[in-house]
């Protein structure tokens, strides 16, 4: 037999050309920032020698932020879990022409401009203004849409009133089933749905610059302030270090989004 070959059309490369010269666009900045941050001067790039003492700068000066965004993205998720999944559940289980408007006012804080969402949140809560607890009251409101909607799409993927009902005629009570057939079948959209949380929170920078005070900066704030001192070397080298944290956290989400896929295919 003649094994059929399949050929692509010429639209397929053209696509494929411009899929790759928008990529090279955006990863020639990021290679351009690092090489900027082993730069001795940011003026000779590779031409000049190289140093580490950008990176001992960043963290000598400002390492504080970066601790405090780690803590309030850890918070946020923690919080997230708590009140993200089982809002999830109960938009999914409840039955009402309702629901839909429930859930559009849930996705409120995506489409509300970072700084307005801080205005209304200094406006309401002034008397904790200055805690770093302010600036995690704002992320959980900014990131509670991405965990209710990640969760909320793989449990609509499962027939979930069967599974409760095999459970159910067994005896099983609510928290049980709860916790021991509905939580099972939507882990990896929830691990899924921490870490994009997670990582919306350690990059957030409207809400924050509003929320934030002098004493409590945090990570891209600092980022901001390392580039607004002029000194391109030093933004470079906390640039880098930024994406050492965010780039393993986002490939670990998108490999748990495509085994979730799977998992609701099969």
């Amino acid at each position: 037999m003649k094994k059929r070959h399949n050929k692509r059309s010429p639209y397929f490369y053209c696509l494929l050309i411009v899929t790759w010269i928008i990529l090279f666009f955006l990863i020639i900045p990021i290679i351009i920032s690092l090489i900027g941050s082993f730069a001795e001067a940011w003026q000779k790039g590779l031409f000049g020698n190289f140093t580490l003492d950008w990176y001992r700068y960043v963290l000598k000066h400002y390492s504080h932020t970066i601790k405090l965004s780690l803590l309030i993205a850890f918070c946020c998720v923690i919080i997230q879990c708590l009140i993200g999944v089982p809002a999830a559940y109960v938009l999914v289980k409840t039955k009402s022409r309702f629901i839909a408007l429930f859930e559009e006012l849930i996705m409120l804080p995506i489409a509300i401009p970072g700084i307005a969402l801080a205005i209304a949140l200094i406006q309401t809560h002034s008397f904790i203004r200055g805690n770093w607890y302010f600036i995690l009251i704002g992320h959980v409101v900014f990131t509670l849409p991405f965990m209710i909607r990640t969760v909320v799409s793989t449990m609509k993927a499962f027939d979930l009133d069967l599974l409760e009902e095999g459970a159910t005629s067994l005896g099983a009570p609510f928290w049980f089933k709860f916790f021991h057939v509905v939580i099972p079948n939507v882990k990896h959209a929830i691990i899924a749905g921490a870490l994009m949380v997670f990582t919306i929170s350690l990059g957030e920078f409207n809400l924050t610059l509003f929320l934030m005070t002098p004493l409590n900066m945090t990570l891209p704030v600092g980022l901001y302030d390392s580039y607004a001192s002029m000194r391109i070397e030093v933004g470079s080298a906390y640039t880098s270090l930024f994406f050492v944290i965010l780039i393993p956290i986002t490939i670990v989400a998108q490999y748990l989004g495509g085994k979730e896929e799977q998992v609701i295919n099969v």
